[in-house]
């Protein structure tokens, strides 16, 4: 593993293989710019939602 990744666990591989993917797809010798890909890369985030929450967390009032 290049760069800042030490360790990848199969948990989380298939994340890394997509980051590098998009990377390799998207990539100036391709003819796109930094204003191109982050178009695209937002383009990908419409429509979905990102949630974090530890299942042990309790919210005010559920107890």
């Amino acid at each position: 593993m290049k760069g800042v990744y030490q360790h990848c666990g199969k948990k989380h591989l298939h994340r890394y293989l997509a980051e590098y993917d998009y990377r390799y797809n998207y990539r100036q010798k391709n003819g796109f710019d930094d204003a191109q890909r982050a178009d695209a890369l937002l383009g990908g985030i419409v429509g979905k939602r990102l949630m974090y929450r530890d299942s042990s967390y309790q919210m005010v009032g559920q107890e």
